[in-house]
Formats: structure tokens, C-alpha cells, sequence
């Protein structure tokens, strides 16, 4: 006789579905994404902001800095908003169910 209930064996693998869930979340990839290039875009665009005129002249007058950490906090951005309005489903599971009798 086993040492687990069908409750037990049920109650664990609910509390497994719902770690992994919360791991799958953790690990999203917008999120990491999102929160790079959000970072690297704040840096770049102060960095833009504290160009001092040699650093203009040598990129012929644009301020390369501060137009490329706009658009990374830009794109950033869009991630991690894309990530706030559509976040995963409950329910998602990478698994395809087999079809067939199950192995032994």
C-alpha cells in the first residue's frame, strides 16, 4: 500500500502546477527584454543629455546617443506593456498531450 492518498498525490501536483506557473512568469521573455532594454535605454539617452560638443562633432552633429537610448527605452517599453496587457494564461502548459495508451 502506498504511503499517499490520491488527495495527496493531487493536493502536490497542484502545488507544483502553481510553482511552475509562477517560474514561467519570472522567466518570460518580454520581461527580461523589456527590462534590458529599458535600462540600457535610461543609460544611453543621459548619456545623449551630457554629450558635450566633441562628441557631437564626431557623429557629424547628431546626437547618436540620445536618439538610440530613446528608441531602446522606446522598445523597452513596448515590451513590458505588451507583457502588462497580455500576460500568460493560467492554464498554458508546453506539453502536448499524447494520444494512445500510456507507457509502463
Amino acid at each position: 500500500m502506498s504511503e499517499y492518498s490520491e488527495h495527496d498525490a493531487q493536493r502536490e501536483v497542484t502545488e507544483l502546477e502553481g510553482r511552475s506557473a509562477t517560474a514561467a512568469r519570472l522567466f518570460d521573455v518580454r520581461r527580461i527584454i523589456g527590462g534590458l532594454f529599458s535600462l540600457y535605454g535610461v543609460i544611453v539617452t543621459l548619456a545623449g543629455i551630457t554629450a558635450s560638443e566633441a562628441d557631437l562633432d564626431k557623429a557629424e552633429g547628431v546626437n547618436i546617443n540620445l536618439w538610440t537610448g530613446l528608441g531602446m527605452l522606446a522598445l523597452g517599453l513596448f515590451f513590458l506593456g505588451w507583457l502588462w496587457l497580455r500576460p500568460m494564461k493560467q492554464g498554458a502548459r508546453g506539453v502536448v498531450p499524447r494520444e494512445g495508451p500510456p507507457e509502463k
